[in-house]
């Protein structure tokens, strides 16, 4: 499949690396193009499905460089979290509660499929799944999602351990998340961990 990943940092290269070792056909794009990547717009138009690997701070701004007529129809994996450090670390989040990241991205690119996962662990946890835990996905388009899936359970999440929240609006819960898992993460010691649902 040709996909579009956009974002440079940890998450992007982590999750690009992949998808090659997967046999996809990848482009990484970033904001002024270098060796190893192209203009945002580029790799848009370039995937049939696209990752946004974004700071989420400048997601919104990102997507907007890349076009709307270029993610226009298409699966957008949202794996980015509404990060502030305007207070100092640990971040606290520029948007929870009653909204989120991943619905202000469908709110301004309605004609795309926007599909939030892999927001709930570090970036080797995505590609390399610690056994018996849980991902989460949430998302308006059921195909979509199931895309999203396969995906998934090509790096490894087992398709029993992938849990469908519902629509768009559940990546509220996924994402403010993320003050726990960073003190989890300090208790820890490490940033390799997961956490697994048990009924």
């Amino acid at each position: 499949m040709r996909i579009g990943v956009l974002g440079t940092g940890t998450v992007g290269r982590t999750i690009a690396a992949k998808l090659r070792e997967l046999g996809h056909d990848v482009l990484v794009g970033s904001r002024s193009a270098g060796a190893d990547a192209v203009p945002f717009p580029d790799a848009a138009k370039h995937g049939a499905l696209v990752f946004n690997c974004t700071a989420g701070a400048a997601s919104l701004e990102a997507l907007g460089a890349a076009g709307e007529e270029n993610l226009t129809g298409k699966v957008l994996v949202d794996v980015t979290l509404p990060l502030d450090f305007s207070q100092g670390s640990p971040p606290g989040l520029f948007v929870c509660n009653d909204d989120s990241l991943g619905e202000q991205i469908q709110r301004a690119f309605p004609e795309t499929k926007v599909v939030k996962t892999l927001n709930t662990v570090n970036a080797s946890v995505m590609v390399d799944p610690i056994p018996g835990t849980n991902l989460f996905v949430c998302g308006n388009e059921e195909e979509a999602k199931a895309q999203v899936g396969e995906l998934l359970q090509g790096f490894g999440w087992p398709a029993d351990a992938i849990i469908d929240l519902g629509d768009i609006s559940n990546a509220r819960g996924t994402e403010m998340y993320l003050p726990l898992w960073i003190r989890l993460m300090g208790a820890l010691g490490t940033a390799r961990f997961n956490i697994a649902v048990v009924q």
